[in-house]
């Protein structure tokens, strides 16, 4: 039967349920249904034939596409396809069974579209399975006709059934989340799209869906028609949605670990002054041992043309060979280090898995080039479309993908396999970055530590890094790699130092500082129950920041007196809807039971910057760090301020119970973000008094955040209308120093320890003081001993940090004397950079 196809679109004949007994039989079967619709003339069957007698035209998974010789290409009348569906196969060549026969007679490069398509549909195995015995043929027609959305360009309809979202992972679409919503489409009979504005991409495809570069707030609909289509969409979008709580954990997690790693951590500090190349701590720990720089040099991939099919054959072994690999390495992966960590390489094998990316290659040999070449090129376009899109997470999938590709490569051909000369003594790797299977199969007893000149403290190498106990920094820059092979260096992965011929005092001072480091987290830990109590008697209250009641009872565990920290942002971030006024309350109330009577301070909500939630749909901005966030939110909108005040107040009212002492005072302090002046707090204060005499509850201390110099400068002002301070040092030391903290290349210039940044925090010290005000600190430099020490000298009078940082804190405050507290502050303060003040001897303040 004669299908009609539009436009320039080649003829497509189709005959259901064929039983040609043989190859030959059914060549000349196809040439028949050609011929007979006026395609080609009768001569093109027999070069048909003559094709298949000097080449094997079985292009895999079934599939198989005769054709004529070039030079008999002048028999072709018109473009068309002759499609044989044989259910029961036919014996094609040396074990393969054909059950699709499609026979092209191309004029011009009509052959590169339908190889597109073939080569698409040969990677859908399930859909395969069902076109050999379906009794439909549209179903045919269809999987040879349409061509499924690219994430580049596309149609801008949607498919008949549709479901609206809009994008609240924080770090976007990346790909371990874009492998989940494959693996289920996939597993869907029906053709499922998104769209993204006038882009769209199929379901199916893991780098098209990458390509939309979508981001946290984006909107997207995702559509899908065909069989099944109503139960496809709700299993895709029940995959989507249900992913977001997850994606919203594992993103404050990577926040957490990189702002700890780009902090300012003070590890062991040099006694000489060895040259020093900075970058981003991203494992920590001290390696101590020689340098030995990676060579850089690129692969030349030859261009050796070779038939298609042949060329076909080796491309599918190299992709299955290196499927096993990864799932290998997978599965070794999760057994030695984490189910989190395999699926770097879970989501890798749906790279080479994906159908535009083995298109391209395909349409690359079709036009000449050999197999190697074309699937270099097809790997090498492809991640540099990945890494246009400016965003720093697909930045690093085109890394992922350029590293999978490199093994397929090796698979194609093996002296193109790209080895690593390491030597054979331990030594400290130098690298302009590692692949993430390079990093998962280093031996900590060869690679004492890393350092490479990209990447950054989130990425899948510095994930890795960690997980294997490997020291390590990032973003060291280009200077890195114009190092030569040297003696003994040092590198410390928490300051995200590289310390280069260093004098053999200072090695020693490193080997005994690493050496005391497990005794010494020994003798913390037994006695971190113990307050700290600086020598004087002066005592420094000590607390965590805890996002949820379940993780108060390990805070406590580590010598929490209580939480300096509640970040309510996370009861928004971790649901698709913003949470009522009873959900908050309930968690509240856990909270203060969890602590029995230890203090708890609450700030509100903190959205903006970095933290985005969109389901809130604010607008967006060109610089949100700089926009509408933290109390300028709340301010305008009261939705979310007042029901969270209500939830408060009840929480205060409802721990103390009704038979309480008049005055009793409920454990909980409130603070509001991101101050930057009175009226500001006049306007708080007077809603937060409202509610409260509404509610009936007990008086609340009401504090604030000094995050923004402004409020820091002004804070003698401020303090005359607030209750107390908490000091965010990780968004004071970004505004002070006009540095976004997410940015890679500047952030080792981001340090809580410049000069600049403690004197607005003794500023805001002697401002509270004046009004006899208590300031806490609750940024990174509270969880570090030596600025711990540094802000109890400035007179910060509570420091709340991870639970995990608690027992070295209050080690070293127990040891230290007030006065030389004071006196080693005022020195960092009189000092000209961070790294002058981190160059201060801690044990002076002993």
């Amino acid at each position: 039967m004669l299908a009609p196809t539009p436009n320039r679109e080649p003829r497509l004949l189709v005959r259901m349920a064929a039983k040609p007994a043989t190859k030959e039989a059914a060549i000349r079967e196809a040439a028949q249904l050609l011929a007979a619709s006026g395609c080609i003339e009768a001569a093109y069957g027999e070069s048909m034939l003559r094709r298949e007698a000097v080449a094997n035209t079985y292009l895999g998974h079934g599939v198989v596409i005769p054709h004529g010789m070039v030079d008999d290409r002048h028999f072709v009348r018109e473009s068309g396809l002759a499609v044989l569906q044989v259910p029961e196969g036919v014996f094609w060549h040396h074990g393969q069974v054909a059950y699709l026969v499609v026979a092209i007679a191309a004029q011009s490069d009509t052959h590169i579209t339908v190889l597109r398509r073939l080569t698409r549909l040969i990677q859908d195995e399930a859909r395969l399975e069902r076109l050999r015995t379906t009794k439909r043929e549209a179903d045919l027609v269809a999987a040879l006709t349409e061509d499924a959305a690219t994430g580049v360009s596309g149609p801008v309809t949607d498919l008949r059934q549709r479901f609206d979202w809009t994008v609240d992972y924080p770090a976007g679409l990346h790909a371990r989340p874009a492998a989940r919503w494959v693996e289920v489409a996939k597993a869907c009979p029906a053709r499922i799209q998104v769209r993204h504005e006038a882009q769209v991409a199929d379901a199916k495809s893991l780098i098209g869906l990458l390509q939309l570069g979508l981001r946290c707030g984006d909107t997207v609909t995702i559509s899908a028609e065909g069989d099944d289509e109503a139960g496809a969409l709700a299993r895709v979008c029940a995959a989507i949605t249900g992913l977001s709580a997850g994606e919203k954990a594992a993103a404050q997690r990577a926040t957490e670990a990189a702002a700890k790693a780009a902090g300012p951590v003070a590890g062991w500090n040099p006694s000489d002054a060895p040259k020093i190349i900075a970058g981003i701590g991203a494992s920590p720990g001290i390696a101590i041992g020689p340098i030995h720089v990676l060579a850089g040099a690129e692969i030349v991939v030859p261009d050796e043309p070779e038939p298609l099919t042949t060329g076909g054959d080796r491309l599918h072994r190299a992709l299955g060979a290196t499927a096993d690999q990864l799932k290998a390495l997978a599965d070794d992966t999760e057994r030695r280090l984490g189910k989190a960590d395999a699926g770097i390489f879970r989501a890798q094998a749906e790279l080479i898995a994906d159908t535009d990316l083995i298109t391209l290659a395909c349409q690359l040999m079709v036009e000449g080039h050999g197999v190697a070449y074309a699937w270099n090129t097809a790997v090498d376009r492809i991640a540099n479309q990945l890494a246009a899109l400016g965003n720093p997470v697909l930045a690093g999938r085109a890394a992922d993908l350029r590293d999978v590709g490199r093994r397929v490569l090796a698979q194609i051909d093996p002296a193109l396999k790209s080895g690593h000369d390491l030597p054979d003594r331990p030594c400290i790797l130098i690298a302009p970055d590692l692949a993430p299977s390079d990093t998962a199969g280093l031996e900590p007893a060869r690679v004492l530590g890393l350092a490479t000149a990209q990447g950054g403290p989130t990425s899948h190498t510095a994930i890795l890094a960690r997980t294997l106990g490997i020291p390590a920094i990032v973003a060291g820059g280009p200077g890195l790699l114009a190092l030569a092979n040297r003696s003994d260096a040092i590198l410390d992965g928490a300051t995200g130092r590289l310390y280069l011929d260093p004098s053999a005092a200072d090695i020693a001072s490193a080997q005994a500082w690493r050496e005391r480091q497990p005794a010494q987290a020994e003798a913390e830990s037994r006695e971190r129950a113990l307050p700290a109590r600086i020598r004087d008697g002066h005592v420094v209250a000590i607390g965590a920041n805890v996002n949820n009641p379940e993780q108060v009872p390990f805070a406590l565990d580590q010598g929490a007196e209580g939480v300096g920290l509640m970040r309510t942002e996370f009861l928004f971030l971790e649901r698709g809807e913003t949470p009522g006024e009873d959900d908050q309350y309930a968690t509240y109330r856990a909270m203060l039971k969890a602590l029995d009577g230890r203090p708890l301070i609450v700030r509100t909500l903190d959205i903006g910057g970095d933290k985005q939630v969109s389901h809130l749909r604010l607008p967006k901005e060109e610089n949100p760090f700089l926009g509408v966030r933290g109390a300028r939110l709340l301010l305008r909108r009261p939705d979310l301020l007042e029901p969270q005040l209500r939830a408060l107040y009840r929480a205060a009212r409802d721990h103390i119970g009704p038979g309480a002492p008049a005055g009793q005072e409920a454990p909980l302090l409130i603070m509001m973000p991101m101050i930057t002046s009175v009226p500001e707090v006049l306007r708080l204060r007077a809603i937060t008094e409202g509610i409260r005499a509404e509610i009936g509850a007990p008086p609340v201390p009401l504090g604030i955040m000094i995050e923004v110099p402004a409020a820091a400068i002004q804070a003698d002002a401020l303090a005359r209308h607030c209750d107390f301070f908490s000091i965010g040092t990780n968004d004071l030391t970004q505004y002070a120093l006009a540095i976004d903290r997410q940015n890679t290349e500047l952030a080792p210039e981001a340090d809580s320890l410049h000069p600049a940044v403690l004197r607005l925090i003794r500023m805001t010290c002697e401002g509270a003081a004046r009004h006899g005000r208590f300031v806490g600190v609750c940024g990174g430099i509270a969880g570090d001993p030596f600025g711990a020490c540094l802000l109890a000298g400035l007179g910060v009078h509570e420091l709340s940090m991870t639970p995990r940082d608690l027992p070295g804190v209050k080690a070293r405050l127990r040891a230290a004397e007030m006065d030389a507290l004071k006196a080693l502050a005022t020195r960092a303060c009189d000092q000209e950079d961070a790294a002058a003040v981190r160059a201060l001897d801690p044990g002076e303040a002993a």
